[in-house]
């Protein structure tokens, strides 16, 4: 199928065509057709199955047939890189056809509250936002919904996980009851609560499911056995003699995350941090300057695990097992996106075998075991089902000092096939 073969209004299309997209990915195909007919629909895709421009390209569409100064649509996302970037992709859309869209998300900038407001009281066509946020300039009274057609909740498992559902209620009670609204809502997971939120929002939804339980099928998965005090040396060993293209290293707490960076960096690798005690222009730099490819090796928590667009990532690396096993699939989807090839690992240690264990449950696969190299030394074996205040806790080596910078060689690179939107 061909984007040509969509009923899209000639500014979408032509904006369409620009960006070079010309066959829509699963996701897209079955959406884009649901939403041109204004319909209700809830679909379960991961990331990095080009679910944005799924619901981008029918809202713009249908925004092109009445164009108005009043805020017609509104994109609901749980964090403020994500609310970024569905806003980058939307005007980046709206090229050819002068839509316009506002970014709302949180922060400490007076500066950034003020655009903001300004920017709402002068009139957009769609609002992207994040729920907190939103809900702060409403309660002021300059926000006017009163003409809202079209209700996006992207993400909407993570938001309802972050503690935004009283959000999310009390801004719907703020849009117009007896007008018609088309409402999509997007979850990589469909939990229970997300059935009892799309209940609330949707009315006779039509359903869509891609695949959400599992990694693209690009991605080569595996996995090592390691005590904590192995996993610098182990990174060590894997970035060392490598032409380095992008690179992800996911850990669960920001403190790791500013110690691994550091001790990256004192080694000679080019690394950068990405975490929430960063302020907005700094993160939004360290985003810019990784997808520019001015460094290769970016160091994160989950802030990153989903929704953020950063094209041919050859390597993840997940330094901790994921707490929820959904979320090992949105940090390893971060390569092998638009049909491209990447390779995912994840240390494990004594403690995460039982949850790495729910991982191979869920996305109904064994993941293999790398015997690690000779220097590393053997890591605990792997036994899910014993109790973990059992196992034998051994300290190997120290955490700091463990990194040794080589000679760059063979890439960790993905092979491109044709491209297709993965907005």
């Amino acid at each position: 199928m061909k984007f040509s073969e969509f009923k899209l209004s000639p500014g979408v299309f032509e904006s369409v065509e620009a960006m070079g997209f010309e066959e829509p990915s699963p996701v897209q195909e079955q959406v884009i057709p649901i939403a041109l007919e204004k319909k209700d629909l809830i679909a379960c895709a991961q990331t990095g199955t080009g679910k944005t421009a799924a619901y981008l390209l029918p809202l713009m569409n249908h925004l092109e047939e009445n164009k108005s100064d009043k805020i017609k649509g509104l994109i609901l996302a749980p964090t403020r890189e994500l609310v970024l970037q569905i806003d980058q992709q939307f005007q980046g859309f709206a090229y050819f056809s002068g839509l316009e869209s506002v970014a709302i998300y949180g922060g400490n900038d007076s500066a950034i509250w003020e655009q903001q407001r300004v920017a709402i009281e002068r009139g957009t066509n769609v609002l992207v936002a994040s729920p907190g946020r939103l809900l702060a300039h409403i309660n002021l009274g300059y926000v006017d919904l009163s003409d809202l057609e079209y209700l996006i909740l992207d993400e909407a498992d993570k938001m309802l996980d972050m503690g935004f559902v009283d959000d999310i209620n009390k801004i719907i009670s703020f849009l117009p009851k007896n007008k018609p609204r088309q409402t999509m809502l997007f979850s990589a997971t469909m939990p229970s609560k997300i059935r009892v939120l799309s209940n609330t929002l949707l009315k006779n939804p039509t359903e869509i499911s891609i695949e959400v339980s599992k990694p693209a099928e690009g991605v080569l998965q595996a996995a090592y056995l390691t005590y904590d005090g192995q996993k610098n040396k182990l990174i060590s060993h894997l970035l060392a003699e490598k032409e380095l293209d992008s690179v992800i290293i996911f850990s669960s707490t920001k403190i790791k995350v500013k110690e691994l960076v550091k001790e990256l960096q004192q080694a000679k690798f080019p690394a950068k941090a990405i975490h929430s005690d960063l302020v907005q222009a700094e993160r939004e730099e360290v985003m810019r300057d990784f997808r520019n490819k001015k460094f290769p090796i970016l160091v994160a928590t989950d802030i990153l695990s989903r929704g953020i667009d950063v094209d041919n990532i050859g390597l993840v690396i997940n330094y901790d097992v994921p707490q929820d096993p959904p979320d090992y699939v949105h940090r390893v989807g971060r390569t092998a996106r638009a049909k491209t090839t990447g390779v995912a690992l994840t240390f494990i240690n004594e403690a995460d075998q039982a949850r790495f264990a729910n991982i191979e449950k869920l996305i109904e696969a064994e993941i293999f075991k790398i015997p690690n190299p000779a220097e590393i030394g053997d890591g605990p074996a792997y036994d899910p089902q014993a109790p973990s205040k059992k196992r034998h806790f051994k300290k190997q080596g120290n955490r700091k000092g463990n990194f040794q910078h080589k000679k760059k060689a063979g890439p960790y690179k993905g092979n491109r096939k044709p491209r297709t939107s993965n907005k």
